[in-house]
């Protein structure tokens, strides 16, 4: 949705600490990644992402430390991941990514969230047509020559090579690949020694629609109030 897009969200989400939510959710794919694959990170991939994105983050040492003490250990809680999905005002498509250890608590409030901020949620479907499920690699644009890169990717997958910044501005270039990509594009990254900074997977609308400035903030504010929600990871909306 653009650099201007999120510099806008984070006006709006100035009063959520921002931080404390991204160590939170880091923390829970740390979680997932060691009750699925174990806590070594040499062989678990989802595990050494979710490392590669804490450093990315500057997440201190011992907090990824005790998070995987915490997964590995007897009674560690068990996350379900379950996608949301539902409309915002004006017929802004939302996807709502959760990763919670009470479902019942969980619909309540992201169904309250979507009520509360004029939007409905809909049933499983309503609304996941419009998206594609991609993986998205951001790496260090230092020394890549850009066009080579390209043709060199387009055999693992590549769906898109774009321009991007970090929260601080940093230029990135993002690498874009169909989720059922994501293995093949990582292992060409690691063969080619290139700087990976984070690793993610997004839901990237199709399309997108366009609103007045004043509509636009109300689907904000409701996106704003899913994000702030602890079983929340990621919001996506179709908004343009």
């Amino acid at each position: 949705m653009g650099r201007a897009f999120e510099k806008r969200k984070h006006t709006i989400f100035a009063r959520m600490d921002r931080v404390a939510k991204q160590f939170s959710k880091i923390g829970k794919d740390i979680a997932i990644a060691v009750k699925s694959g174990g806590s070594s990170p040499d062989g678990n991939p989802s595990l050494r992402r979710a490392l590669q994105n804490a450093r990315a983050l500057n997440m201190p040492k011992e907090k990824v430390d005790a998070a995987i003490k915490k997964a590995s250990g007897q009674g560690a809680t068990d996350y379900d991941i379950i996608i949301y999905e539902g409309y915002a005002p004006h017929g802004i498509a939302v996807m709502v990514e959760a990763a919670t250890d009470n479902v019942t608590r969980t619909v309540a409030n992201v169904r309250h969230a979507f009520k509360h901020g004029g939007g409905n949620m809909g049933t499983t479907g309503s609304v996941s047509f419009m998206f594609q499920r991609q993986g998205v690699f951001r790496l260090n644009p230092e020394g890549i020559d850009r066009d080579s890169l390209e043709l060199e990717l387009i055999d693992h997958g590549l769906v898109a090579l774009e321009d991007g910044e970090s929260d601080k501005g940093e230029k990135q270039l993002l690498v874009r690949v169909a989720f059922t990509d994501f293995g093949t594009m990582q292992t060409a990254l690691e063969s080619r020694k290139l700087t990976v900074i984070s690793t993610e997977s997004e839901y990237v609308p199709s399309t997108t629609t366009e609103l007045p400035e004043d509509k636009v903030d109300e689907v904000l504010k409701m996106v704003a109030a899913l994000e702030s929600d602890d079983d929340v990871q990621n919001v996506y909306t179709n908004l343009a």
